[in-house]
């Protein structure tokens, strides 16, 4: 029986991350009579998102009440869950945080999550995060707020420490690291079951066995491994050797977290690849919404991501597990750092969120993983006190900066073009 509840959708005029929500929304008919609320800043996009919700809610018969408003601060009054999932001038800002390092030098990957353009999204971000959940600290101080935004580590860490409101990160990275250990196994991904523990993007994958027949796959994977395609995960594998865990969700990623990360190839976002995507998704959206073409079966086919099964797990009391959240520490995985943001396995329920300890880490990967956590807790403070001499300590904390000179070049140029974005948060 349907149990009707408030979700607040922050974020709603992204094509690409509203399409992956909409999916999961309406493939589902456990929350029929909800309402649900879609809150963006643009509002031809937010126009957009609205119409296709309400023609897939009305293809799929979820049974949604639906509601589009820029007024994000009412919208939260009486809501059960939030979901964000918004980035300030993301492209933009995202590439200058990658490409003014590289003028001074700092070899780096991605620049999302580590790095110094971990940094500065931190910077950036946090404030839009805290000036949401404080009104939730107000309006709706019961609600849950589910993390798709990046730096997500960082923003859950900042949340731990400084809010009262239940939260949780979501991201799908230990699906692309078993994707990644199935490819070379030579399994399909649907044979292969993992558990893993960690930090986002930078997960240890304890356990890798055969979904069937319950074999450890560790022996199988370091045989095969050995004559795989030498340009396949390079630097990941090089920690397999190193440390005899599989890390991470691919090299781009692990690699933000590590001095030698940039030897598998320096690499920032492919943003012309993703404005392409996104041009080309809102071109399909629009001919759906003019009836120049039918909708794509695939849009009703669940994305894969798992807030909608922890929401319907939360409110029917399912005892949902849910493979992997990102969550505050407090001791779930031992041999790091309390004061983390760690990502667990999670069973979701009527009462909240419970994190599923897997045991300590092996040393060597726990003591490789806390150089990071200690990144992050002052990357954090740095923003929470929109601190510029704690940003400088942040940056020369990174195992990514090589030079104080170049530390203190960056920080002059990134700073001054995030100024209209850094405030204190406390």
């Amino acid at each position: 029986m349907a149990k009707p509840t408030k979700i607040v959708f922050l974020g709603a005029s992204s094509a690409s991350f509203g399409m992956s929500m909409f999916r999961d929304l309406f493939s589902t008919r456990d929350l029929a009579g909800s309402t649900l609320v879609l809150i963006g800043r643009n509002v031809d996009r937010l126009d957009r998102s609205t119409r296709l919700a309400k023609l897939l809610n009305a293809k799929s018969g979820a049974g949604f009440e639906i509601e589009a408003t820029t007024d994000w601060r009412a919208a939260l009054d009486g809501a059960e869950f939030v979901v964000h999932s918004t980035a300030i001038d993301r492209n933009r800002l995202w590439r200058l945080d990658f490409e003014i390092p590289r003028k001074f030098g700092i070899h780096h990957t991605l620049g999302e999550n580590g790095g110094p353009g971990g940094l500065f999204f931190t910077l950036r971000t946090l404030p839009v995060v805290f000036d949401f959940v404080r009104e939730m600290e107000l309006r709706c101080p019961r609600a849950t707020f589910i993390n798709f935004s990046n730096p997500e580590s960082r923003i859950i860490l900042a949340l731990g420490l400084y809010s009262r409101i239940r939260n949780l990160g979501l991201c799908h990275g230990i699906f692309l690291a078993r994707g990644n250990v199935a490819r070379i196994l030579g399994m399909p991904e649907d044979r292969v079951d993992v558990l893993g523990a960690g930090l986002n993007h930078f997960q240890c994958l304890s356990e890798i066995r055969d979904r069937e027949t319950g074999e450890d796959l560790y022996p199988l994977l370091r045989e095969k491994e050995r004559d795989f395609d030498p340009t396949f995960c390079p630097l990941t594998r090089k920690l397999l050797h190193a440390f005899g865990y599989w890390l991470g969700c691919g090299d781009s990623h692990v690699g933000e977290y590590l001095s030698f990360g940039w030897e598998a190839g320096e690499g920032g976002y492919n943003y012309d690849w993703d404005e392409s995507e996104r041009t080309k998704l809102t071109r399909l959206i629009d001919d759906v919404l003019a009836g120049r073409t039918e909708a794509p079966d695939w849009w009703s086919v669940p994305s894969g991501e798992r807030a909608i099964s922890i929401i319907v797990a939360m409110v029917h009391n399912r005892k949902q597990l849910i493979e992997s959240a990102v969550i505050h520490n407090r001791h779930v995985i031992p041999n790091l750092p309390a004061d983390a943001a760690v990502e667990v396995p999670v069973v979701a329920d009527i009462a909240g969120i419970h994190p599923v300890s897997l045991g300590p880490l092996p040393d060597g990967v726990a003591k490789l993983m806390t150089v990071q956590v200690q990144v992050q807790q002052m990357a954090v403070e740095a923003a929470m006190h929109a601190s510029k001499e704690m940003a400088l300590q942040a940056l020369l904390l990174d195992p990514v900066i090589h030079s104080e000179e170049a530390a203190r070049g960056l920080l002059e140029e990134l700073w001054e073009i995030n100024r209209p974005y850094i405030r204190a948060c406390i």
